[in-house]
């Protein structure tokens, strides 16, 4: 997470912080955590996506295609056939990579919007402030 902190430097006067200024800084604060957050929601969507690809992939060498296959759809099994089972398995895939997409674009758009906030803060309180990513 971004830490926004403003320090002054020695030789430079003090530049007063106003309203306005102040919700800049929050909304950046605001917008950087839910950045975060769609980060952290993208990567669990992947390994979503990974566990359904491995999982289409193992039925790739199932035997006997007149076996009934257990197919999980929330805590509960069901008992599908492999073609049954290999189309719901592609419907997973195409709704998380709909999802991705879409958590992606909402990303795009907030690194646009941090972007904007980060110019005008960075030109009002220059060194005085800090907008970067800690390092963890």
């Amino acid at each position: 997470m971004a830490t926004v902190s403003i320090k002054p430097s020695q030789g430079e006067a003090d530049v007063q912080v106003t309203f306005d200024d102040q919700q800049k800084i929050n909304t950046f604060a605001n917008k950087n955590a839910k950045l975060v957050e769609l980060k952290e929601e993208i990567e669990a969507k992947q390994k979503e996506l990974q566990n359904l690809e491995d999982a289409s992939d193992d039925l790739l060498m199932v035997d006997d295609e007149s076996a009934p296959i257990p197919y999980r759809i929330g805590e509960v099994f069901i008992s599908m056939s492999l073609e049954a089972t290999q189309e719901k398995l592609e419907e997973g895939k195409t709704q998380i990579q709909q999802q991705i997409a879409d958590l992606n674009a909402q990303a795009d758009e907030i690194k646009g919007v941090l972007g904007k906030l980060k110019v005008e803060l960075y030109a009002k309180f220059s060194n005085n402030i800090n907008l970067e990513m800690d390092e963890e």
